[in-house]
């Protein structure tokens, strides 16, 4: 991308490790990062609003956009559809904001296809990987136990993929891990402003 153009972050890891906490303590940090919005299929959970949290689209409406070509990246996740709306990135982007996107790992494989100049993360669970997912898995009370299980085995296979990532954080401590993930971003926030 030229400079002055702004740049599109994807961070991505197995459900549970802490990627919406980390992004929300990111853009504390650097509020001149916009976090799109994605789409999904599944209903609200308690608290959340559309067009805040997500986007929340009826599976009819989710496949028309699909066929429409609507979506950056789309991707069947836990019985439910994810996407990235290309005019959530898109009108970002043209009023100059760096976006994140905060998807799962399909959808991020497909990012690296699409926009292959956007910064790709990684965010891992400390060791031990699957005892620390499944406590913030059952912590979070938002899944039922067959698919807290359903989530893990995704995990395990996700885990495999991190090192086709440019970037790997590992979420050991809150702190520590939103350092990193600013060091990684910062320098391409500062090379987008000029």
């Amino acid at each position: 991308m030229p400079p002055g153009t702004a740049k599109v972050f994807v961070i991505t890891g197995p459900s549970g490790v802490g990627k919406g906490t980390l992004i929300g303590q990111l853009l504390k940090r650097r509020p001149e990062l916009q976090l799109s919005i994605s789409a999904t299929t599944r209903d609200p959970r308690p608290g959340e609003a559309d067009g805040v949290e997500y986007h929340f689209l009826a599976p009819e409406e989710f496949d028309r956009r699909v066929a429409a070509g609507e979506f950056l990246e789309h991707a069947a996740y836990s019985g439910n559809q994810y996407g990235t709306l290309r005019s959530e990135v898109d009108r970002r982007i043209e009023s100059g904001h760096p976006v994140v996107l905060e998807i799962e790992i399909q959808g991020a494989e497909q990012i690296r296809e699409t926009m292959p100049e956007a910064i790709q993360v990684f965010v891992a669970p400390p060791e031990p990987e699957f005892e620390s997912l499944k406590a913030r898995l059952v912590g979070r009370g938002t899944d039922s136990a067959e698919a807290i299980e359903g989530r893990l085995a995704v995990a395990r296979h996700e885990l495999a993929a991190q090192e086709h990532f440019h970037h790997q954080v590992v979420n050991d401590s809150l702190e520590h891990a939103t350092n990193q993930l600013e060091a990684i971003v910062a320098p391409d926030l500062s090379e987008s402003s000029q």
